[in-house]
C-alpha cells in the first residue's frame, strides 16, 4: 500500500466513529507505515477490511437511537374535506 492509498483511507475511517480498538490499530499502523514506509500484508487486509465495513454505514453515526429511521412507503390516504355539519 502506498501514502497516497493509505491516506485516502484514513480519511474514509476518521468519518466515522471508531471503537477502541480500531482507533488503536490505525495508530499503530500508522505508526509502523511511518518507520517502515510499509504495512504488513496483515495490517493492509485488516485496514482495508475495517474500511468496507465502515464505508457500508451511515458517517458520524453515533447510535442507532440517533439514526434517522427510513420511512417506509406507506400509503397516505388524502382527507376528505369537512363541511359544518347543520
Amino acid at each position: 500500500m502506498n501514502k497516497a492509498r493509505l491516506e485516502w483511507v484514513m480519511s474514509g475511517l476518521n468519518q466515522h466513529v471508531l471503537t477502541k480498538a480500531e482507533d488503536q490499530f490505525l495508530k499503530t499502523a500508522l505508526e509502523g507505515f511511518n518507520k517502515n514506509h510499509a504495512l504488513t500484508e496483515q495490517q493492509e487486509d485488516r485496514l482495508e477490511s475495517l474500511y468496507k465495513e465502515k464505508s457500508q454505514s451511515i458517517p458520524n453515526k453515533k447510535s442507532d437511537r440517533l439514526s434517522v429511521k427510513r420511512s417506509e412507503n406507506q400509503k397516505v390516504k388524502p382527507q376528505r374535506p369537512r363541511g359544518r355539519v347543520f
